[in-house]
C-alpha cells in the first residue's frame, strides 16, 4: 500500500539565510520551508534523496502565499551523477511539470496545495523552479516552497509479495478470509489505497503530538476491523474525527503563539500556551474516559505547566478472555496502582497491557511456517495453576532442549554428505540438513565454535578434512532462503578464511578451495529477489576480495569480468557491474587480477546489454579506466566520428573523454560556432549601417567644403562680364575614390587600381589570410578563420584565448596553457597578431594597429611609420587645401565595426586572387 516516503535534502542551488532546503524535511504547522536567495538567477533546483528506492505514486507541493514559482518541473533518477555536471539532465528522467496559480484572487493570503499523481521508480527526485509570479509583496523576486510530500511504496516488493501470498495461503487454510466483503472500501481491500493520514494537509495543519495519536488510533481501528470488533472500531472512528478537530485547533494556537513571540508580545504568547494546555488536557481526558488511552498515565489537569504525550492502550481482547501468563505480573502491578474510580470501570473497556516485548520480537522473527497457531487463551482460574518451574529463564536454555533434536538424515542426504559426516559427525550434519531453519542456523554456529576451539597441534590431515567438510556445509547454507542461516554461513566462512587457516598455517591450496567453492554461489545470490540479501552478498564479496590471503590469489576479479549472459537476470547483471566498479576503485589494475584488456572487453560487451542501468554502469567503468590509462582505452573503442556518435552511449563516452582531457565537447563546439555565426551576421549588419553613415557624412562634408570654397573664390575674383558659368561640381563619389575607408589615408594615387594595391600590400588595418589568400580586416581575422576561410574546417577555437588554432595543434595548445587568456568583448579587444588585450572600442583598433606604440607584429605598420609626415592619414594634400572645415576630415573617419565588408572583401579577393602576383614596386609580374 502506498505510504509516506521519508527523504533528505541532497543539494539546492541556494537559499536565503534561515530558510534552508533542509526545512522541507519537517512537516508541522510552524515550519517556514525553503526560500531562494534574493534576486537569484533562474531556474533554481532542489535534489531530494528518498530513504529507499521506491515507486513514487503521488507528489504534493505546498506553495508560499506570495513567493510563487510560475512552474515547477520534476525529474527522477536511480542515482546521482558522479563525473560531470552537464550530464545531470541525462541522468535524471523528466516526469513533467505543474503550473502554480499567481494567487491574485486571494490577495496573496492563501497557500496553494498542489497534488500530482505519477508512476515512476527511483531514489532521487529533482525539483526545478522557474521564474516567480510578480506581485507587490515579492519585492526580491524570490520563489519558496513551504513543504513537499512524497507518497509511494518500495520498488523491490517481489520478496514481500511472496511472503504475502504465503500468508494468504495460511489464512485460507485456517479459515481466515482477508478479502471479506465487509472490508470493501477500506484500505485492506485496495492495494493502491492512500491513507488520508499520509496527506500533506494532515501534517501541515495538525498538532504533531495529536497527529501521532491519530495514526496509532487508525492502526487500532484497522486491527479491530480485521478482528470484526466493529463496536470498538466505531468508537475509534469517532475518536479520530474528534481528535482531528482538536489537532487543527491546537495547530492554529501554535501558529498564533509563534507570531506573538516574533512580535515580542509575551503576554499573548503565555495566554496561548495556557489555552493550548487546557484544551489538550480536556481532549486527552475524554479519550481516557472512553478507555482509549493507557490507564497508568496520569490525567493532564488544566493549567498544568507540562504534560506527557499519552500512550495508547493495546487493542482489547474479546469479552471474557484474559491475557496469558507472561503478562500476569504486569497486570497485577497495574491493578494495585489504580485508583478506586478506575478499578470500577467495566471490564470490557479496561485496557490490557501489551505482550512482553522480548516475546513479541521472538514471535515476529519466526518464519510463517513455524509461528504458533492461534489457541484459546487461559481462563482466569487457570492462571493460578502453574508449574513451579514457570519462573525459569527460558532464554538461557539451549535450543535443542526446548525444540527437540533435528530429524535424521535421509539416505540421499547421507550419501551426499558422507565425507562431512565422517569429519563432523552425523548430529551436526543432520542439523545442517534439517527442514527447520533454526536447526540449520544452530548447526553452523556450533560448527564455528568447534573450529575456533580446535587446538593448534591437530594433524594437518584432520584439519584439511574438517575444513573441506565445513566448506561443503557453507556452500549448502549459502543457497538457503532464510536470512539468518545465510548470514550465519557468511560469518562462518569469514572466520575460516581470516582465523582458522592462518592459525593452523594451512597452505594456499585450502584458501583456493574455499574461494572456488563459495564465490560462484555468492555471485548467484547477488541476483536474489530480496534486495537485502543482494546487498549483503555483494558487500561480503567486496570484503572477501580485500582479505590479504585472497587478494594475493587474484581469483575474485576473474569471476567479475566474465561476459554477461543473454539470459542473465537483471539483478544479477546489475550486481556484477556494481561489484566490478567498486573493486576497480579498491584494487586498480596493477597486479590485482584486473587487467586493462579484460576490463575493457567486458565493459564494451556490457554496452550492448538490454538493461539501461547495466549500460550506464559500463559507461562509468570506461570513464574510470580512461582516467587512469587514457590512450590505451581508445584501442578498444570504435573511431570517434559522426557515425559512431549516432550511438548515444558512445557519444556520452567520447564527450566524457573530452571533459576529462579539458577539451570542449561537441555540444559546446556547436554552441561556439552558432554564437560566432550570429556575431558575424550582427557585425555585418552594423558594418553596412556604419558604411552608409560614413558615405552620407562624406557627401555632406564634401558639399559643405565645395560650397565654402566656391564662395571664397567668388569673393576674390568677381565674375567678368560675359564670363561663362563655372563648371559643375565634382561628383561626391570622387572623394571616396581617393580615400581608404579602413585606415583613413587619402592620396591622389588611390584610383581604383591604386586602392587595390593599397589594400593588397600597405593598409595597416588589413592583412592577407595565409590559408586562402583573401584580404581581410585584422580585427575580424579570427572570425574569418573559423567561419569564412576555405580551410575553416581545419581550425578550432581555444576556450582560453578565443583565437583560431589548427585542430591538430589545439590539444597541445590547450594542455600547455601558455596562451594569454582573453577578456570579454565589452572589457577589451583582442589582437590576433600580437595576442594582446587592449582597450575596447572601434577607434582603439586604429591606435593599436597604426600607432607608434601599437602592435609589434603588424608588419604593415612599419611602412606607415616610415612615410613622410605629409602623407600620414589626415595630412595629405586633399586635406590641406579644404578650407576651415576641411582639415582632418579624412583622419576622423571611424573604422567600421566588424571590419571589412563581406561583399567588398569578397569582390576584391576574387580579383586579387585571380590576378598575377605583384612585384615590390606594385607592377604586375609576368605581364
Amino acid at each position: 500500500m502506498p505510504h509516506k516516503i521519508g527523504f533528505v535534502v541532497v543539494s539546492s542551488s541556494g537559499h536565503e539565510d534561515g530558510f534552508s532546503a533542509r526545512e522541507l524535511m519537517i512537516h508541522a504547522p510552524t515550519v517556514s520551508g525553503w526560500r531562494s536567495p534574493r534576486f537569484c538567477q533562474f531556474p533554481q533546483e532542489i535534489v531530494l534523496q528518498m530513504v529507499e528506492r521506491c515507486r513514487v505514486r503521488k507528489l504534493q507541493l505546498l506553495a508560499h502565499q506570495y513567493m510563487i514559482a510560475s512552474r515547477v518541473e520534476f525529474y527522477i533518477s536511480e542515482n546521482l551523477p558522479e563525473y560531470f555536471a552537464p550530464y545531470q539532465a541525462e541522468r535524471f528522467r523528466r516526469l513533467g511539470y505543474v503550473s502554480l496559480c499567481d494567487n491574485e484572487m486571494t490577495g496573496c493570503k492563501a497557500r496553494e496545495l498542489k497534488s500530482v499523481y505519477v508512476d515512476a521508480v527511483g531514489q532521487f527526485l529533482k525539483l526545478i523552479f522557474h521564474e516567480n509570479h510578480v506581485n507587490k509583496y515579492n519585492i526580491y523576486n524570490q520563489v519558496a516552497l513551504v513543504a513537499i510530500n512524497i507518497i509511494g511504496d518500495p520498488a523491490d516488493l517481489s520478496d514481500e509479495s511472496n511472503i504475502a501470498s504465503r500468508e494468504k495461503l495460511i489464512d485460507h487454510y485456517l479459515g481466515h478470509n482477508t478479502e471479506d466483503p465487509a472490508l470493501e472500501g477500506t484500505c485492506t481491500g485496495k492495494s493502491d489505497y492512500i491513507s488520508p493520514l499520509d496527506d500533506l494537509a494532515f501534517d501541515m495543519y495538525q498538532d504533531p503530538e495529536v497527529a501521532q495519536i491519530i495514526r496509532k488510533l487508525d492502526e487500532r481501528k484497522r486491527e479491530a476491523v480485521q478482528k470484526e470488533r466493529y463496536d470498538y472500531a466505531k468508537k475509534l472512528k469517532q475518536a479520530i474525527a474528534d481528535l482531528q478537530k482538536v489537532g487543527e485547533r491546537l495547530g492554529r494556537f501554535e501558529v498564533e503563539k509563534r507570531c506573538a513571540v516574533e512580535k515580542e508580545d509575551y503576554d499573548l504568547a503565555k495566554e496561548k500556551k495556557q489555552q493550548m494546555e487546557r484544551y489538550r488536557g480536556r481532549a486527552y481526558a475524554r479519550l481516557q474516559l472512553h478507555g482509549l488511552l493507557d490507564a497508568e498515565l496520569p490525567l493532564v489537569h488544566p493549567g498544568s505547566p507540562r504534560h506527557q504525550p499519552p500512550t495508547l492502550s493495546p487493542l482489547p481482547q474479546e469479552d471474557g478472555v484474559t491475557e496469558n501468563r507472561f503478562a500476569e505480573p504486569i497486570l497485577q502491578d497495574k491493578l494495585s496502582s489504580h485508583s478506586p474510580d478506575t478499578s470500577q470501570q467495566p471490564t470490557a473497556d479496561q485496557s490490557l497491557p501489551p505482550i512482553h516485548p522480548h516475546l513479541k520480537a521472538h514471535l515476529h522473527s519466526l518464519p510463517y511456517d513455524e509461528r504458533p497457531l492461534p489457541a484459546v487463551h487461559k481462563q482466569p482460574g487457570a492462571a493460578a495453576v502453574e508449574p513451579e518451574n514457570g519462573d525459569t529463564d527460558v532464554s538461557e536454555a539451549p535450543r535443542g532442549a526446548t525444540r527437540g533434536e533435528a530429524e535424521p538424515l535421509t539416505e540421499k542426504a547421507l550419501r551426499e554428505a558422507s565425507s562431512a559426516v565422517d569429519a563432523l559427525g552425523k548430529a551436526l550434519v543432520a542439523g545442517a540438513y534439517s527442514k527447520t531453519w533454526s536447526y540449520r542456523e544452530d548447526a553452523l554456529l556450533t560448527l564455528g565454535k568447534r573450529l575456533v576451539e580446535t587446538p593448534v597441534g591437530t594433524p594437518k590431515e584432520d584439519l584439511r578434512n574438517t575444513l573441506r567438510a565445513s566448506v561443503f556445509l557453507i556452500r549448502r547454507a549459502l543457497r538457503d532462503i532464510v536470512t539468518p542461516v545465510f548470514q550465519a554461513s557468511l560469518k562462518l566462512l569469514k572466520m575460516i578464511i581470516t582465523q582458522y587457516i592462518p592459525k593452523h598455517k594451512l597452505s594456499k591450496l585450502e584458501t583456493t578451495h574455499c574461494v572456488e567453492r563459495t564465490v560462484p554461489v555468492l555471485l548467484t545470490r547477488t541476483g536474489d529477489s530480496s534486495a537485502r540479501l543482494r546487498v549483503v552478498a555483494s558487500n561480503f564479496i567486496q570484503e572477501m576480495a580485500l582479505f590479504k590471503d585472497i587478494k594475493s590469489l587474484q581469483m575474485i576479479p576473474s569471476y567479475l569480468v566474465q561476459p554477461l549472459k543473454a539470459n542473465m537476470s537483471t539483478h544479477l547483471a546489475l550486481s556484477q557491474m556494481d561489484l566490478l566498479a567498486r573493486l576497480l576503485k579498491d584494487l586498480g589494475t596493477g597486479d590485482t587480477g584486473f587487467t586493462v584488456d579484460s576490463v575493457m572487453q567486458f565493459s564494451v560487451g556490457a554496452l550492448e546489454h538490454r538493461v539501461y542501468e547495466v549500460r550506464e554502469t559500463a559507461v562509468r567503468i570506461i570513464l574510470d579506466m580512461y582516467k587512469q590509462h587514457r590512450a590505451l582505452i581508445l584501442d578498444y573503442l570504435p573511431p570517434d566520428d559522426s557515425s559512431t556518435r549516432k550511438n548515444i552511449l558512445y557519444k556520452t563516452i567520447f564527450e566524457g573523454f573530452a571533459k576529462i582531457d579539458g577539451r570542449p565537447t561537441e555540444a559546446e563546439i556547436r554552441a561556439q560556432k552558432k554564437a560566432a555565426t550570429e556575431e558575424a551576421e550582427k557585425r555585418k549588419k552594423e558594418e553596412i549601417k556604419a558604411l552608409q553613415g560614413q558615405l552620407a557624412a562624406l557627401k555632406e562634408m564634401q558639399a559643405e567644403a565645395q560650397e565654402k570654397e566656391s564662395e571664397a573664390m567668388k569673393a576674390k575674383e568677381p565674375d567678368a562680364p560675359g564670363r561663362k558659368a563655372a563648371p559643375p561640381d565634382v561628383p561626391d563619389t570622387h572623394c571616396l575614390e581617393n580615400l581608404c575607408i579602413f585606415c583613413g589615408e587619402r592620396s591622389d594615387a588611390f584610383t581604383e587600381e591604386g586602392l587595390d594595391l593599397h589594400y593588397w600590400r600597405h593598409c595597416p588595418m588589413l592583412t592577407r589570410c595565409g590559408h586562402c589568400r583573401q584580404v581581410v580586416e585584422i580585427a575580424s581575422l579570427t572570425e574569418h578563420l573559423l567561419t569564412e576561410c576555405d580551410k575553416k574546417d581545419g581550425f578550432g577555437k581555444c576556450y582560453r584565448c578565443s583565437e583560431a588554432v589548427l585542430k591538430e595543434e589545439l590539444p597541445r595548445h590547450i594542455k600547455t596553457r601558455d596562451c594569454n587568456p582573453a577578456k570579454p568583448e565589452k572589457l577589451a579587444n583582442r589582437c590576433p597578431l600580437c595576442h594582446e588585450n587592449f582597450a575596447p572600442g572601434e577607434e582603439t583598433w586604429k591606435a593599436h594597429l597604426m600607432g607608434p606604440a601599437g602592435c609589434t607584429m603588424n608588419l604593415r605598420r612599419t611602412h606607415l611609420l616610415h612615410k613622410p609626415a605629409a602623407l600620414l592619414p589626415g595630412k595629405g594634400p586633399a586635406t590641406t587645401k579644404s578650407g576651415p572645415s576641411g582639415p582632418k576630415a579624412g583622419s576622423k573617419i571611424p573604422t567600421p565595426k566588424g571590419g571589412l565588408s563581406r561583399s567588398s572583401g569578397r569582390t576584391h579577393t576574387k580579383r586579387w586572387r585571380d590576378s598575377p602576383s605583384l612585384s615590390p614596386n606594385g607592377t604586375p609580374q609576368g605581364s
